[in-house]
């Protein structure tokens, strides 16, 4: 019975691919999911068809610092072993490797005899087509198609190498994807800041908005009060303990910001139950 619900939450589970400690989704089912447990995320991938511009990106999908401890509090995130990598998972790459490797060598021969007969076509048909037909044009002619074979070289650039699609970080196999366990712990960080930005994050993801990073705002979050490609936002959340002091200037200067993007500033502090208090601001001019 244990087995079996270890299995479901496993298999529900979102596929986290780490990248430098930087949480990242490649998987379109693992964003979906993602995304119907009221997350959001930012796109940082370029497109195939269009890869020399940012106004769409794609995937990977960058997760928030919070939105990945939140998924590693509901055992909603599902790690690749980095430190415990098995022996024979290690042996397993290895002979990958050897394997793709003889594979390039194998296509660079291929390619190769294919120019060489290439090259030989193309010299066949200058000797037929040249309108000088001498004894010693053709001698040298034969004398260069002889010596080909010999000082002919395909230099390893010029060959056509496939390159691949799919993202290899995620197996699609469900035996590998057991691997993934829902209960392996994910980046930890530690400090008052983060932990207050986290509170904040899951109180207001309780109330059902939604978040998204406001670097660009001057904030910690900004919120919407539905999914982000049908609202906009609302508020633009700053996150200060609660015996934190702020300068008056920075007061005005975040309500001023705040007012010119049509957006609410909240300030919000974590108090010692665990619970969050907000202030609002809102500039409503110089007395």
């Amino acid at each position: 019975m244990e087995e079996a619900k270890e299995e479901e939450v496993s298999s529900s589970a979102v596929g986290l691919s780490l990248c430098d400690s930087v949480p990242l989704l490649w998987r379109m089912e693992d964003i979906k999911k993602f995304r119907s447990m009221g997350l959001v995320g930012s796109l940082v991938g370029a497109l195939p068809r269009a890869p020399r511009q940012n106004g769409r990106m794609g995937r990977p999908l960058l997760l928030l610092p919070e939105e990945e401890r939140l998924l590693s509090e509901k055992q909603a995130a599902a790690a690749l072993p980095v430190a415990n990598q098995r022996a024979e998972g290690v042996e397993e790459l290895r002979q990958k490797v050897e394997q793709y490797e003889a594979h390039l060598q194998q296509s660079y021969e291929e390619q190769s005899a294919l120019a060489l007969e290439d090259r030989k076509a193309a010299m066949l048909r200058a000797m037929t087509s040249s309108n000088t037909h001498t004894q010693s044009s053709e001698d040298a002619w034969k004398h260069r198609l002889e010596t080909l074979d010999q000082n002919f070289s395909f230099p390893q650039s010029a060959m056509a190498v496939q390159l691949s699609t799919a993202r290899a970080g995620l197996t699609y196999y469900p035996q590998d994807r057991a691997f993934l366990q829902a209960d392996w712990p994910t980046r930890q960080r530690d400090g008052p800041r983060c932990d207050a930005r986290y509170r904040v994050f899951r109180d207001l993801k309780g109330r059902g908005f939604y978040l998204t990073s406001a670097g660009k705002f001057g904030g910690d979050f900004l919120v919407y009060p539905g999914d982000p490609l049908r609202f906009h936002a609302h508020f633009i959340a700053v996150c200060l303990d609660l015996e934190e002091s702020m300068c008056l200037l920075d007061v005005l200067a975040v309500a001023r910001l705040g007012s010119n993007v049509k957006k609410t500033v909240l300030l919000c502090s974590s108090v010692k139950d665990g619970t969050v208090v907000y202030t609002s601001l809102q500039w409503s001019g110089m007395a």
